[in-house]
């Protein structure tokens, strides 16, 4: 499965708890990644590099975490973030 164009859900709604540059202690839930290209595309600029945190470059697109929306996938990661919270 491809990502959606324009969707960046997984790159809005988890919390990433490894450091990526400018946050070094890493992203809350909910906050668009500051990488995030600001475009209406939402294409990652750390995409490739060294820089990208691990959980980012693990994370792959399914029908279950993707839905048929971008509204869909942001709603499934955040009950995802919900029940993974400490």
């Amino acid at each position: 499965m491809e990502c959606r164009p324009g969707c960046a859900a997984c790159c809005i709604a988890p919390s990433i708890s490894s450091p990526l540059p400018g946050l070094p202690d890493g992203k809350p839930a909910g906050m668009p990644c500051p990488h995030l290209d600001g475009t209406a595309s939402w294409r990652c600029r750390l995409f490739g590099r060294p820089e990208r945190p691990a959980v980012c470059a693990s994370l792959a697109p399914s029908v279950e975490m993707c839905g048929a929306s971008r509204e869909q996938a942001i709603r499934f990661l955040e009950q995802l973030e919900s029940a993974t919270r400490p």
